[in-house]
């Protein structure tokens, strides 16, 4: 059961890895180009995410601490 464990938080920490690899040469993409990027406008979700945490006062600001908590490695 613990190499299963171990498997599956490899795979997800890997998976998020490569997704945050993408993330800038899609922002970059969408800033030369003007298009979308696999349908998806990079730039107006991260904007739309940013207001949204912004909007939602003391709730946003703990909900971008849980998630930068994800992202930072200890």
């Amino acid at each position: 059961m613990e190499n299963v464990i171990k498997y599956v938080t490899g795979f997800f920490g890997g998976l998020s890895a490569v997704l945050l690899a993408v993330l800038p040469v899609t922002i970059l993409w969408t800033i030369l180009t003007g298009g979308a990027v696999f349908g998806m406008d990079v730039v107006a979700n991260l904007s739309g995410l940013i207001t949204s945490l912004g909007e939602g006062g003391f709730v946003g600001l703990i909900v971008l601490i849980l998630l930068t908590s994800f992202f930072v490695k200890k």
